[in-house]
């Protein structure tokens, strides 16, 4: 139990904790004059987290640090101006589907999920470049050129001379990979909900590196294991000096106190419970073990006789009567009556000619009687008993695609092996370095299997394929086109096997540039015909799904709520998850049309600013509301 303190609440505890909570890359340790040790605020980090410039700091402590970190944090901290734009031609069943395929940099797309899925993802899975010197693709603002690197690492002074000979490759090597997944882990551990966790995939090249990155982003204490996934059994030859046959999957809490797993269901007839009981066939199969134990603390009440067949009594530890020994009964009198009465008990000799007493540990019930479902931990390793190999991945990609078009993907039984270790019935799984869609597809087999709701964020790079590869051959230009084919191909193999009733769809969208026109002149550079153009400041390619994808975005609506577009008055209205949101997009909107859309009394109405020709107009749009609508938040663009 715990003591009271017998003192006033530390208020300065209290808020270091929440600091904490919200940027747990802030907090360091500090040591007092007797050397005890305790939490604090690194002051110089918190500032950058709530600066948008670079902040300066020399102070000497223990943290990760490379070249370019200040620059990978303003990366993650700076607003984008893209957006996400439908693309319904790509997309499958997309006014039913709840699964989102996101085209682009993840980068960008984690930043344009910042407000519709804040704290919203429970369950997020990643395989991102190994950076093993040919799968590095990402080349963002933190990438830094040879020179830069030597002046930024002291090899370099700023008249350009150099202090030292030895050269720096793999020092920058490192920072760059550093400097592309810090931004978008940071970004990441946003989305998570509070029992959220995130697992990546990794190898020995930044195992170590990836470990410090996670403990800054997402609090050491926030670890939960290193898991070690055996890829392969004896061949292939990754190595020069060994053969390797794992890599790792990091696994991070949002918060460890809320963590849950959905542990292994045992299974009852292994051989562990070998014994029958043709009187309790309902319980199940049994094993023994003895009911007492030394080095437990002496207990009097605990060191009594129980009878045995013969008639003799039989103490703790084989003896003949009572003595403090250190032996006990584990039950009390009252349990071991109970025991005997209803066979849980059993008195027999043992291998020594000595009377032993048992108690029996039944498959399908606990020692009270009542009913259970037996389960087990997770191991950190996975594929040492399970067939969980990366040959697999490759069957499965050449049985949807006749062929190998994807380099290193991932077998479909791993992801569902990880899956499934949470309870994730219902919730979103996201994977922002989608590949080949490994993640969707185990998405899919797992609904199918168990009636399961799970629903998928896929994003992948439109990374080109090389011209010289079986998928450039076959007509794939990039991964992410890939990605796409490999989910509609799973999806129908999984309906024709199973004929599961599930969601097999997806709606894609790409990031691209903003639906608002850039209205930045200087006045040397207006013109007439310049300000033609800003009658409007939306961009006229777009349409209004496009710009009702942006507003959903903005105001923290989900991606995958269903769609309704209906003709009020001959104007174009979406209408998001019922009456949610409203939003027309169409121009000279007069008052017979808002009081129509009053009518259906939104949560929240959009339009144009340009819908409305004056401010008379506005006012008449805000009136309306108030008499029909009064709680419609108005929001224009």
């Amino acid at each position: 139990m715990e003591k009271l303190k017998m003192k006033s609440k530390d208020i300065t505890r209290e808020n270091i904790e929440i600091i904490g909570k919200l940027f747990p890359n802030a907090i360091t340790e500090t040591e007092d004059t007797n050397g005890n040790v305790s939490r604090a605020i690194d002051f110089e980090l918190l500032k950058q987290e709530l600066c948008d410039e670079i902040v300066e700091g020399s102070k000497e402590r223990y943290q990760l640090t490379w070249p370019g970190k200040k620059e990978a944090l303003i990366l993650a901290n700076t607003p984008t101006n893209k957006t996400l734009r439908p693309v319904k031609e790509d997309s499958l069943n997309w006014e039913s589907t709840q699964n989102i395929f996101i085209e682009g940099d993840n980068l960008e797309a984690l930043k344009l999920l910042q407000e519709a899925y804040l704290n919203k993802i429970k369950f997020i899975y990643i395989d991102p470049p190994y950076n093993t010197g040919n799968d590095f693709i990402y080349k963002d603002k933190f990438t830094i050129d040879k020179t830069k690197y030597a002046k930024k690492s002291g090899q370099m002074d700023q008249e350009g001379n150099r202090l030292f000979l030895i050269t720096e490759y793999h020092g920058r090597y490192h920072s760059d990979w550093i400097s592309m997944i810090y931004p978008r882990l940071k970004l990441a551990r946003n989305l998570l909900s509070e029992d959220g966790v995130i697992l990546i995939s990794i190898d020995d090249n930044e195992i170590h590196n990836l470990r410090r990155v996670c403990d800054e982003i997402f609090g050491e204490r926030n670890f939960v294991a290193n898991l070690i996934w055996r890829k392969s059994k004896g061949s292939g030859n990754d190595s020069k000096y060994l053969m390797v046959e794992t890599e790792y999957i990091l696994l991070y809490a949002k918060n460890i106190e809320n963590l849950k797993f959905k542990n292994q269901l045992v299974d009852i007839d292994d051989g562990k419970y070998k014994y029958k009981d043709e009187y309790y066939e309902e319980r199940g199969g049994y094993n023994l073990e003895k009911l007492d134990r030394g080095s437990k603390g002496y207990v009097e009440s605990l060191d009594f006789g129980i009878e045995a067949p013969d008639g003799t009594l039989v103490f703790p530890n084989n003896r003949r009567e009572k003595y403090n020994d250190g032996w006990r009964w584990m039950w009390s009198k009252s349990k071991v009556e109970w025991g005997i009465k209803n066979g849980f008990i059993v008195v027999k000799k043992g291998k020594d000619n000595q009377w032993n007493v048992y108690c029996k540990n039944y498959a399908k019930v606990d020692n009270e009687g009542n009913p259970i479902v037996r389960t087990r931990l997770y191991r950190n390793h996975i594929g040492f008993e399970e067939t969980i190999l990366n040959i697999q991945a490759n069957h499965e990609m050449k049985k949807l695609f006749a062929g190998a078009l994807f380099s290193y993907p991932k077998p479909t039984n791993l992801l569902k092996y990880l899956i499934d270790m949470f309870y994730l019935d219902n919730e979103i799984i996201l994977d922002f370095f989608a590949g080949s869609a490994t993640t969707a597809d185990a998405v899919m087999q797992l609904n199918a299997e168990d009636g399961g709701n799970r629903r998928y964020i896929m994003v992948q790079l439109p990374e080109a394929c090389d011209e010289d590869s079986e998928a450039y051959k076959a007509g794939y230009k990039n991964i992410a086109e890939i990605s796409k084919e490999r989910i509609r191909r799973a999806g129908k193999k999984i309906k024709e096997e199973t004929g599961a009733d599930i969601d097999y769809g997806f709606r894609v969208f790409k990031v691209d540039s903003s639906n608002m026109k850039d209205i930045y002149y200087t006045p040397d550079k207006l013109n007439q015909s310049i300000l033609d153009e800003l009658e409007s400041n939306i961009k006229e390619d777009r349409t209004g799904l496009d710009l009702l994808t942006q507003v959903m975005l903005e105001a923290g609506l989900e991606l995958s709520l269903p769609i309704e577009t209906k003709d009020i008055c001959g104007r174009e209205v979406h209408f998001v998850a019922g009456n949610s949101l409203a939003a027309c997009f169409d121009e000279n909107l007069d008052e017979d049309f808002i009081r129509q859309i009053a009518k259906h009394e939104p949560l929240k109405a959009v339009f144009r600013d340009s819908s409305f020709s004056s401010c008379p107009d506005r006012i008449n749009l805000e009136e309306i509301f108030k008499g029909i609508s009064p709680d419609t938040q108005i929001k224009v663009l």
